[in-house]
């Protein structure tokens, strides 16, 4: 579903502030794969998924979604094929407009507009009906303002939106660091959910250890803009933060620095 080879970025090169993201990093995700995404800050994972996501072109290297080579697509065009929550719950949504006018939005993503009716009837049902799923009372405030939800309501309504349209591939980043523990564990939990019934090829970028073991079939490690540990299937079942520190410290040479990674 997604195979990126052999990527480098570099930002500012040239300058004294240039910077290599990525450096030779490549990656394969079959169908329906999981894969949470760690690594200290400054490791590249997010643009990483900034590349995936056509936010800037890279330097050198391949991506390809699906059997389609989207290398030298910008983002609006290859918005078609992804689906992405940001760490930001501000992101994402409209925060003037009401619950099921953002659902249209994200439903009519990549179609033509006319100048029909908004939302009809049977529409509105479906929205309630997938809002009940949150179980977080949404589908009794459909013409609320979005911009008067918590940041999980928000967050979780983001996620329904990124995913209406069941993407090719999920892009997750960091998508429940900015809330608080009870609400974090909720939307994760709604993730598993929406990605586990709709069987969606995700990357999930966390700042949480235990989070990244507990989640998804893989998980990845990066580190100076390449991956250096790649776990799956029942390795990653029985792995534990012990173990992971260990792999890290035997792949790396260095100690794991980051400690809200490690506590999370």
């Amino acid at each position: 579903m997604l195979q990126m080879s052999n990527i480098y970025k570099t930002f500012n090169a040239g300058t004294v502030n240039e910077k290599t993201a990525l450096r030779n990093l490549s990656l394969t995700l079959e169908d329906g794969d999981f894969v949470t995404v760690i690594g200290g800050n400054g490791a590249g994972k997010s643009t990483m998924l900034n590349a995936i996501a056509g936010t800037w072109p890279v330097d050198q290297g391949s991506i390809v979604i699906d059997g389609e080579d989207v290398t030298k697509l910008p983002d609006y065009k290859r918005a078609k094929y992804l689906g992405r929550v940001f760490q930001d719950p501000m992101t994402g949504t409209a925060a003037t407009m009401e619950i099921e006018e953002n659902l249209a939005l994200a439903l009519r993503r990549g179609q033509n507009r006319t100048l029909r009716i908004g939302i009809k009837d049977k529409e509105r049902q479906q929205y309630r009906e997938m809002l009940a799923t949150l179980g977080l009372g949404l589908e009794d405030r459909m013409t609320s303002k979005v911009g008067l939800l918590s940041g999980g309501q928000r967050q979780a309504l983001t996620l329904l939106m990124a995913t209406l349209k069941k993407p090719k591939l999920l892009l997750l980043d960091e998508h429940t660091a900015a809330l608080d523990p009870k609400t974090a564990a909720k939307v994760l939990e709604t993730t598993d959910l929406i990605v586990n019934r709709d069987h969606l090829t995700t990357l999930m970028i966390t700042h949480n250890m235990k989070d990244a073991i507990a989640h998804g079939n893989r998980l990845i490690m990066m580190m100076s803009g390449r991956i250096i540990l790649d776990i799956r299937g029942e390795e990653k079942k029985k792995l534990t933060v012990s173990d992971l520190l260990h792999k890290f410290e035997e792949e790396s040479g260095e100690e794991f620095a980051s400690d809200k990674a490690i506590l999370g």
